[in-house]
């Protein structure tokens, strides 16, 4: 399979040829896999050569025109140039490109909006949440008071009226919405009358959504929501950071508490990443993507349950769906389910599922997601064929003849879609 070599990595192999080993095994791991983490893409080349541009050699702590460093007028342009792109693609009032990551731009709303021990009101994580949102190791749970909502335990979908009445009885400050593992349509509108109606604010993280979201496939938050975070990468095809939205009002107090709060100088490398990134999203094709994405992953979907799977919830409307080992693998874990897959090619991770009673590191349950794969350029039929190999690992227990027969398959299925 074709390499994406580059006079940079020839730099690599020709200086320091035990890391460039490394890059080709990931090349060739990449290459030659079926990627279905729904967190995962791949980025284009435009965006790999922007990342890696000389915009990684300069500091350039400050925003646009308030630089604390001479010679920053390219990065001022290029930073410029990423805000007004995202205020242009998701509709909102203000955007700060400079978050590292999704969790870092959640910290600094934390930051904005609260005080130490305020409470929180988010989805749990073992019913879908984040880490960000509230898990006592995190930034999140040691400075606030955390309050989880959860799923439904028949629909395995959001129950307005309970979250209403943790609402009322607990008075958050701040309502977080949004999930890394919930496989429907989040209604943000609601979340933030919710939220509104307790006089709280609201923080919508869309970072798995967000590329349905700028395109109209999903319902956006950025109307109602005070703030909206996001990671650029996942549906949203961009390099790996993060990127804050709010009100008018709150920009001054969210900028500041992303420099000098929370962060030193930005990566300008990445923020050139995040311009070429968000100027792709704005494109019409864009959104057949997105569409294409939501066609495979009800495909998906379909085909894993026309087998006697069961999916959380009962399916997907989005990019992703949980699997649910326990009804036909009643003693196979969501590790060992992942390992056997990844020996045959397939990658996908173990998550917890709504009630699971399994350990995080063990689980009951598959995350799987299209994105990745339909950056590609698969479609429905691969799906429905990829949907029966993951059935027939699964069935197998493990199989050893099984799981090479699917890794060639898989292999030959990759050789024939390569990567962007």
């Amino acid at each position: 399979m074709a390499m994406h070599s580059t006079p940079e990595r020839s730099a690599v192999a020709g200086q320091d040829p035990d890391v460039f080993r490394i890059i080709q095994a990931e090349e060739r791991r990449q290459e030659e896999t079926l990627e279905l983490i729904a967190s995962e893409n791949h980025v284009s080349p435009a965006v790999r050569e922007a990342v890696g541009s000389v915009f990684t050699n300069k500091y350039a702590e400050g925003y646009p025109g308030k630089r604390y460093y001479g010679g920053c007028q390219h990065m001022d342009a290029i930073e410029e140039l990423a805000r007004q792109r995202a205020k242009q693609l998701f509709g909102c009032e203000h955007a700060n490109v400079q978050p590292h990551s999704g969790s870092q731009a959640n910290a600094a709303v934390l930051l904005a909006a609260l005080e130490p021990k305020d409470t929180i009101l988010s989805l749990d994580l073992a019913h879908g949440g984040h880490l960000s949102h509230g898990l006592k190791a995190n930034i999140s749970g040691l400075l606030y008071t955390i309050v989880a909502y959860g799923v439904d335990r028949k629909t395995e979908r959001f129950d307005f009226a309970e979250v209403r009445r943790l609402a009322r009885e607990h008075k958050p400050k701040l309502i977080i919405s949004g999930a890394s593992a919930y496989p429907r349509t989040i209604d943000f509108d609601t979340f933030s009358q919710i939220a509104h109606d307790v006089g709280a604010v609201h923080m919508a993280d869309i970072a798995h959504i967000a590329g349905m979201v700028a395109v109209g496939l999903h319902p956006s938050p950025v109307p109602t929501a005070e703030f909206v975070t996001t990671t650029t990468h996942k549906t949203l095809r961009g390099p790996r950071a993060g990127l804050i939205m709010c009100k008018g009002d709150w920009a001054k107090k969210i900028d500041s508490r992303i420099f000098p709060g929370t962060q030193g100088g930005p990566l300008m490398h990445v923020i050139v990443g995040k311009a070429v990134a968000f100027g792709e999203a704005l494109r019409p094709e864009f959104k057949s993507y997105q569409q294409r994405i939501l066609d495979n992953a009800k495909a998906l979907a379909d085909a894993l349950m026309s087998k006697g799977n069961r999916l959380v919830s009962g399916g997907s409307d989005n990019h992703l769906m949980l699997l649910d080992l326990r009804p036909q693998y009643p003693n196979v874990s969501g590790k060992d389910a992942e390992g056997w897959l990844e020996q045959a090619g397939i990658i996908v991770n173990k998550n917890m599922i709504p009630f699971d009673e399994r350990k995080p590191m063990e689980t009951s349950g598959l995350r799987i997601g299209t994105p990745a794969l339909t950056t590609r350029g698969m479609g429905v039929g691969e799906m429905k064929i990829i949907a029966g190999w993951i059935d027939r690992v699964l069935r197998s227990g493990g199989d050893a003849g099984v799981i090479s027969a699917v890794r060639s398959n898989a292999a030959a299925m990759c050789n024939q879609f390569p990567l962007p």
